[in-house]
């Protein structure tokens, strides 16, 4: 995919995601505008644009794509189908019946995890998911996002080892809304 192609998908990807009104943010504030990445993962032609473009950015040497709940696992989906590589279907924390598994599709112990998220903002959920999977013995040293987010500094990631992969950025949407 072209550069220009890229500026497209994240024209599209705005246009789509991009909600204005009033919205209450997590952290009790309120903003005008509101950016809603459940809208391109139910869009099956934008998550398939999203995702022909992440399959070029999956490393050499994965055994497993780890699609974070509940974001990433339309993507891990959608790339397993791509590439072939087996998806495993990571919660935010284990089940507390049946099978008690924090991750679903297969055992990642000895296996290299891709972790694959829909938007980064600050890492938090990377983070979790990374540590409960090297728990059960997985390698795990790299996310795939369709959106990083994050603020510049904000490199929590980095520092605990996780290279962030990523089809679009902030500041790409950001250009392509004001362009608009």
């Amino acid at each position: 995919m072209s550069d220009h192609e890229l500026v497209e998908l994240a024209q599209d990807v705005d246009v789509r995601c991009r909600l204005h009104g009033d919205f209450v943010l997590r952290s009790g504030a309120v903003a005008h505008e509101y950016f809603d990445k459940y809208l391109f993962e139910a869009d099956p032609v934008l998550l398939r644009r999203i995702v022909s473009r992440m399959v070029a950015l999956v490393p050499p040497g994965i055994d497993m794509l780890g699609g974070l709940e509940l974001g990433g696992v339309p993507l891990a989906t959608m790339l397993s189908n791509l590439t072939e590589i087996p998806a495993l279907f990571v919660r935010k924390e284990a089940k507390t019946y049946g099978t008690l598994r924090l991750a679903e599709g297969g055992d990642p112990a000895g296996r290299q995890v891709l972790l694959i998220e829909g938007v980064i903002t600050t890492g938090g959920a990377v983070l979790n998911a990374a540590a409960s999977l090297r728990e059960q013995g997985a390698k795990v040293t790299t996310v795939l996002c369709a959106i990083d987010r994050r603020a510049p500094g904000q490199d929590q990631l980095t520092k605990h080892g996780i290279t962030v992969r990523s089809v679009m950025t902030k500041d790409l949407l950001d250009s392509v809304a004001l362009a608009t």
